[in-house]
């Protein structure tokens, strides 16, 4: 009798400790922390982007020259309270810019010195006719930079979190700002346990 009992003790110990997995859809918002998640940096991407292309800055630059302009995403850094993956950030920035076909994309430096390694590999070893020359990239005509910032406002087992994301686009030829954004988000969190 007692096997039983330690045999049913053990069963029901085991069933409490098991993991759950659920797959849901990608697009699927979901704040389990009151704390930036993907969905913020897929809407704050989206949001600004469009808002950037809607401006005149586009059609003062294609007017005066007959091109699209060339852009590159810069420094964006976080000054927030929490760990932000500014990388996922910046990925979705680029694919809005991208996907727009209203300006072209400059490669970030980590990834121009891949390829300039490509290149000259290519310089070196492939057949004439399918070697990609040095001296070809196209240069950026407008870098986009930006930040992250967080205010925190908490009492109790409440907490208000607020985000504010803000980016420039500034003309590599002569500095001026053409572009300024702004998104905020504020989250109101209630958990007996908040973490700053």
């Amino acid at each position: 009798m007692m096997k039983i009992w330690a045999i049913i003790f053990a069963a029901m110990l085991f069933s409490g400790c098991s993991t759950s997995v659920e797959r849901i859809d990608s697009d699927t918002t979901v704040d389990l922390s009151g704390a930036w998640n993907d969905s913020d940096s897929r809407l704050v991407a989206q949001e600004m982007i469009q808002d950037a292309l809607s401006r005149p800055w586009i059609s003062d630059y294609t007017g005066r020259t007959g091109e699209r302009p060339a852009v590159i995403v810069g420094t964006v850094r976080n000054l927030s309270h929490e760990h932000i993956n500014l990388k996922t950030f910046v990925a979705d920035m680029e694919r809005e810019l991208v996907n727009s076909g209203r300006v072209d994309f400059v490669a970030s430096r980590d990834e121009r010195g891949e390829v300039r390694d490509e290149r000259l590999d290519q310089d070196l070893n492939a057949r004439e006719e399918t070697r990609n020359a040095a001296g070809q990239e196209l240069g950026a005509d407008f870098m986009l930079t930006g930040q992250v910032n967080t205010i925190i406002d908490a009492e109790d087992n409440e907490q208000v979190r607020f985000y504010q994301v803000d980016l420039t686009l500034i003309s590599m030829a002569d500095n001026r700002k053409v572009w300024l954004g702004q998104k905020k988000i504020k989250k109101l969190v209630k958990n007996a346990s908040i973490r700053y």
